[in-house]
């Protein structure tokens, strides 16, 4: 049965589908020889598919990782401008795995990345609703008047922003922690919402997305997920609607 190119890509492991999307439209795509540019080309199982000149395989063996991303390291698997990227912390995973969803270049912590693109549309659609939790240092003490603010919900330049839950974990000299979860991925929400309160964010680490939680995994390091885990975020709608 014939299907979209793009979704194609997506289900062999080589990017989400957006960003296969975004390959087609480079003109770094081939079917049976030929470039295409639109992501909308229908594609038979029979047609042989290259990404820059290479075959790829529509049947990979799947994985699916959890990173600890360190800051300072870019969520992309290519950057033009020659940062540090996310698929350099994974070179030894010989299938080409791909981020799902965000963390920003200075945030930390838990990436969950895989060559399954049905597992990261669920994982990421905000459809779905999965929580993202994270351990947010906000610069000075965040007031109990602040506090209840927050999470009552801001009003921001592209929206409305409430989060899920948010509470203090500790004040210290350096800044207040604070443990907040989220339901949205849009860009750097968490840091705007402080910002406009008026607390710069000093660090912020994701701690966990669904029941899947970063543990003692290091910075740098990455693993597979268990069956478990991977059921964990696949069925996480219907545990809790």
């Amino acid at each position: 049965m014939a299907e979209r190119l793009h979704k194609v890509l997506s289900a062999a492991g080589i990017a989400s589908r957006r960003a296969a999307e975004a390959l087609i439209r480079e003109g770094r795509v081939a079917v049976n020889g030929i470039r295409v540019t639109r992501p909308v080309v229908l594609v038979e199982e029979s047609d042989l598919i290259a990404v820059d000149g290479k075959v790829i395989d529509r049947r990979p063996t799947r994985r699916y990782l959890m990173l600890h991303k360190p800051a300072g390291f870019v969520t992309t698997l290519r950057d033009t401008h020659g940062r540090r990227t996310v698929s350099d912390l994974v070179k030894a995973v010989p299938e080409r795995v791909f981020p799902v969803g965000r963390l920003d270049c200075a945030s930390e912590g838990l990436l969950l990345m895989t060559n399954d693109g049905d597992f990261a549309l669920r994982v990421q659609h905000p459809r779905f609703q999965i929580p993202k939790t994270y351990l947010v240092l906000a610069g000075g003490r965040v007031t109990g008047g602040d506090l209840k603010t927050l999470a009552g919900g801001l009003v921001l330049e592209d929206g409305p922003f409430v989060p899920r839950a948010v509470a203090v974990k500790e004040a210290r000299d350096e800044g207040t922690w604070l443990e907040m979860t989220v339901t949205e991925g849009r860009n750097r929400v968490i840091r705007r919402a402080m910002r406009t309160l008026g607390y710069p964010v000093r660090r912020l680490i994701r701690v966990a997305v669904g029941d899947v939680r970063l543990g003692t995994l290091r910075p740098g390091r990455y693993r597979d997920l268990t069956a478990e885990e991977r059921q964990s975020l696949m069925n996480y709608w219907k545990k809790y609607p």
